[in-house]
């Protein structure tokens, strides 16, 4: 092997070590993705991050005002007049109890469920409060003490 040769592959060597180094460094950067929630009506699914998740420790008051303020950017979902609601999340999530809320007012019970099934009609009804064609569907991981937030609006279905 020529002098030449032996240089051409030391180099290829270091620029290869320095592709792989710069792009561990990149990774490094990346926040570790938060628990997701998963809303279904009929064959229809939109899923998201929490909006609002401190690594499943407590939320404090400034992060939930913040959080709420991102609430205007959610997956939307269209839900049809007797079609139903399903909601799953992430074990991380259930383990930890979570409550539905709707248009900010609790509408469930607390869940240690990693699934549950609300008919529709529930969320477009003038007795419930939810009467309008969109209203924002909320999972709020903890029951006293929030840990998450994840939002999606609910688009009712045009008859």
């Amino acid at each position: 092997m020529t002098t030449l040769q032996s240089a051409v592959r030391r180099r290829r060597a270091v620029a290869v070590a320095g592709a792989v180094s710069a792009g561990l460094l990149v990774l490094s950067a990346c926040d570790k993705p938060t628990p997701v929630a998963t809303i279904t009506v009929g064959k229809d699914s939109v899923n998201s991050e929490a909006l609002c998740y401190n690594d499943g420790k407590a939320l404090d008051a400034k992060s939930l005002k913040k959080c709420v303020k991102k609430a205007g950017d959610a997956e939307s979902i269209t839900v049809g007049q007797d079609e139903t609601v399903r909601i799953g999340v992430d074990p991380e999530i259930a383990d930890a109890g979570w409550i539905v809320l709707v248009n900010g007012r609790q509408f469930s019970d607390v869940s240690k469920e990693t699934y549950r099934t609300i008919p529709s009609s529930a969320f477009f009804n003038v007795q419930y409060g939810t009467q309008g064609e969109t209203n924002t569907l909320a999972v709020q991981m903890g029951e006293q003490t929030k840990k998450g937030l994840w939002t999606f609006k609910l688009k009712k279905a045009k008859d």
